[in-house]
């Protein structure tokens, strides 16, 4: 029989849905899932996408050009123009969602074998993104009892080989909703110009910050135009995670020359995605004011709700919509999987990301679970209930 190939053995699966088997025979039991594990948001999408999409003129769904439609690009500009970054529409690739644009950027700056630090936890699927081009994550720990803030220098440059060819950061962050601050991201500046390393910023959930503190981009650090690369997306910013849409951003020619190649392999970005996207530019500032609004007052919930439940320690985030909560259990890969298979409580459960899944040194996160606040208050008000009970009857509780 032939056999698959080794990298499809190394490819991780993804920690925030292997669960989903059991919270799927949960539901055929009857039970009520609160779903915390992923960062789908209930947010309704703008309407102005949304009536792009229903009113469209065009007959056919054509192929774009492959760094993604002019006009869209131009509007995007646009937008990052208003946020002082200073690009123009030849220095974006639209791609497949993030996903794409983290991909792209890792094939386009690193060689096989080569290497790329990042605060972990991280995002988990930055693993499968390392595995597809052949290189290597290697994390370096920020910890809980710091609120997860950026590692000391100290601590980055211990990391660093000659095989590292760039930093990886995440802000506002996923999996913990930790903000990095100008300062840190300053003195990552510091550290890729010592090196000369690319610095990959990811910053999808730049509109979620709160307690009046603002986003500082890698975008604005100045004279290392050619070490950024920009990473973003449209899916949480616009709570339209499906249109698959994002993007790659870089002053650097040489990777935009690079990364089109790629874009032009796959041909183009999603027509009926870009539609979406190039609408959504437009969606008013009203939106994003009820959008802040609504996580605030969802996050302030969680986090009390979390840190009144013995031996649960829970940060206040200041981005995103996610926290990754400490929990007094034994093992939360256990727990979780206990939750949805065996655990009730009036007839309802909840499903969480555990966190062992976004650290790549090995046994770290044990005890900690990624939660997504992305629950209207009333559905996080039963999964909180339901949580609280479980820790009181869960045999594997310390």
């Amino acid at each position: 029989m032939p056999q698959i190939s080794e990298k499809g053995k190394s490819m991780p699966a993804s920690p925030i849905r292997k669960l989903v088997p059991y919270a799927e025979e949960a539901k055929r039991k009857g039970r009520k899932v609160y779903h915390l594990n992923i960062g789908q948001p209930d947010i309704p999408t703008p309407q102005a996408a949304l009536d792009a999409l229903k009113n469209m003129q065009e007959k056919v769904i054509v192929y774009s050009h492959s760094a993604g439609n002019e006009s869209y690009r131009r509007k995007l500009a646009g937008y990052y123009q208003k946020l002082g970054i200073n690009i123009d529409h030849t220095e974006i690739i639209v791609t497949a969602g993030g996903s794409e644009a983290v991909l792209f950027a890792f094939m386009s700056c690193l060689n096989p074998g080569d290497e790329v630090i990042t605060p972990e936890p991280f995002y988990a699927n930055y693993n499968g993104f390392a595995t597809t081009a052949g290189v290597k994550i290697v994390p370096v720990t920020s910890r809980i009892e710091d609120d997860f803030a950026l590692p000391p220098v100290s601590e980055i440059e211990k990391k660093i080989s000659r095989r590292t060819k760039g930093i990886l950061i995440c802000s506002p962050n996923n999996p913990t909703g930790y903000l990095y601050t100008e300062n840190e991201i300053r003195q990552l500046r510091e550290i890729i110009v010592k090196h000369d390393l690319f610095l990959f910023s990811d910053e999808v959930y730049r509109e979620f910050c709160y307690d009046g503190e603002k986003h500082f981009s890698a975008m604005h650090l100045e004279g290392v135009e050619n070490n950024i690369i920009l990473l973003d997306s449209v899916s949480k910013r616009y709570s339209m995670c499906g249109v698959r849409i994002g993007a790659l951003i870089t002053r650097n020619k040489d990777v935009l020359a690079t990364a089109l190649k790629f874009a032009q392999a796959r041909l183009s970005p999603p027509g009926l995605g870009q539609i979406a996207g190039e609408a959504s530019v437009d969606t008013p500032k009203e939106y994003f004011e009820n959008v802040y609004n609504e996580y605030t007052e969802r996050r302030d919930f969680m986090v009390d709700a979390l840190n009144k439940m013995p031996g649960v320690y829970c940060p206040n985030p200041k981005g995103a919509f996610y926290s990754t909560v400490k929990l007094p259990v034994d093992d939360t890969d256990k727990f979780s999987q206990w939750l949805l298979e065996e655990f009730e409580y009036k007839n309802q459960t909840v499903m969480l990301a555990p966190a062992s899944g976004f650290y790549s040194t090995p046994g770290l996160g044990r005890n900690e679970v990624r939660i997504a606040y992305v629950l209207n208050t009333d559905d996080l008000k039963n999964a909180m209930e339901t949580l609280a009970e479980a820790l009181k009857v869960y045999p594997g509780a310390v």
